[in-house]
């Protein structure tokens, strides 16, 4: 039997054991303190570790506990968007295991929500316990992003942030495979605001953004809110012919009007590897585009669900179930 909430908290979860007791601790004071019902949806993501296990334990003794358990690892932006469908909530909260967002901003952000905002995102003024490559490097992704796309999508903002039940409705007709869900969440529009923090270093454990990850991350950002990338072989290709125009023409010339021997290949070689590397280039972002739209052609699922556990510890689905690609 459904039951309505005022407020749901979507908590994506892989290999989280060290810090998932501290993390429900404290996201059961911020959240009793409201006064109002809520529910935590623990979304666990193909953890190998105890995570799963430990919710479960949860679950036996507080109703306000739901384990969507994944049958394999679908990765963070799909965890939060099973989040987004499980939840039944007034107002929905995404917030990390980790503790590196502090669980005591949602009541800042429901005051935000109950003056009349649709969406509440925190905004980092200082990220403690980062390489100071993460942080130029993030810092340099949001700016290239929002210089290359027409969506106004705040620099230096996660997925830490609370969204209106009409915002989460209409994310959840957004189909895309390769999901940026801070860029949909703009996207979508509403009165949005932001709350700034400082982020704290996470509590134990290991980030479970590596490099790696941050890149695609950062890709499926770019093309899912731009194709600018596309027009630049088209700028960096008219600047090339133009400048091998000029530099043949000053061939010509010389060869013509004056007797000195060309000694060409130096220059020759090297404007030949600067146009194979441009082309190479160009190639791979081609294909990443058309990558994408493979990948939306397959229709598949974008999750599967082992089962989803309600907080009297009962098992709510015992079979497979998966998301399909529209909600009605």
């Amino acid at each position: 039997m459904a039951h309505a909430y005022r407020y749901s908290i979507i908590i994506p979860m892989y290999n989280e054991e060290a810090v998932i007791e501290e993390t429900y601790r404290r996201l059961k004071k911020v959240m009793g303190s409201t006064g109002e019902s809520y529910e935590l949806l623990f979304v666990n993501d193909g953890s190998v570790d105890r995570s799963a296990q430990m919710i479960r334990d949860y679950a036996r003794w507080d109703e306000s506990v739901k384990l969507i358990d994944f049958a394999r690892n679908f990765g963070h932006q799909i965890a939060i968007t099973a989040g987004m469908d499980y939840a039944v909530g007034d107002a929905v909260v995404i917030i990390d295991a980790d503790l590196q967002d502090p669980p005591e901003l949602i009541l800042d952000m429901i005051a935000k929500w109950k003056e009349g905002y649709e969406v509440v995102y925190a905004r980092r003024t200082r990220r403690s316990g980062e390489t100071r490559f993460k942080k130029w490097s993030a810092s340099l992704f949001y700016r290239v992003l929002r210089a290359s796309t027409d969506t106004d999508i705040p620099v230096d903002t996660g997925d830490f942030r609370l969204i209106d039940r009409k915002v989460c409705d209409e994310m959840k007709r957004l189909p895309e495979k390769n999901r940026f869900v801070r860029g949909l969440v703009s996207w979508v529009g509403f009165r949005q605001t932001a709350i700034e923090y400082e982020r704290d270093e996470r509590l134990a454990g290991e980030t479970k953004y590596p490099l790696k990850r941050m890149l695609k991350l950062s890709l499926d950002g770019i093309t899912s809110f731009s194709y600018k990338p596309l027009k630049l072989a088209g700028y960096v290709g008219a600047i090339l012919s133009v400048g091998g125009f000029i530099y043949m023409l000053t061939v010509i010339v010389s060869a013509i009007f004056t007797d000195s021997t060309i000694k060409g290949w130096p220059s020759i070689v090297s404007i030949m590897l600067m146009f194979n590397g441009f082309i190479l280039i160009m190639l791979g972002i081609l294909g990443e585009y058309v990558g994408r739209i493979y990948d939306e052609t397959k229709a598949r699922p974008l999750y599967i669900v082992r089962d989803v556990v309600q907080a009297e510890g009962q098992q709510a689905q015992s079979r497979l179930t998966a998301r399909v690609a529209h909600h009605d």
